[in-house]
């Protein structure tokens, strides 16, 4: 039996139905990583809604377990070197 293999580092985030309406948070990280070749270290993880709307769109980071809240696309580069790239 093959082993699993799990990226270093995991993105969460929710798609719920007041988070799912930001798909252009998920797709920012998905095309940065992508763009940075970091496929096969970091991945990007739709969840189901984490009972947070009122604080949309959430997301959260492993294994550092970090989470932001009401991340706008104006918010994603910076927390994209900072979390991602550690810059």
């Amino acid at each position: 039996m093959s082993r699993v293999q799990f990226p270093e580092k995991s993105i969460f985030i929710c798609d719920g139905d007041k988070c799912g309406k930001y798909k252009e948070v998920r797709k920012f990280f998905k095309e940065a990583i992508k763009d940075a070749h970091l496929k096969d270290e970091v991945e990007v993880f739709k969840i189901e809604c984490t009972d947070r709307c009122k604080h949309a769109p959430i997301m959260c980071f492993q294994p550092q377990n970090k989470w932001f809240y009401e991340v706008s696309i104006w918010k994603v580069q910076e927390i994209f070197n900072k979390e991602v790239l550690g810059k």
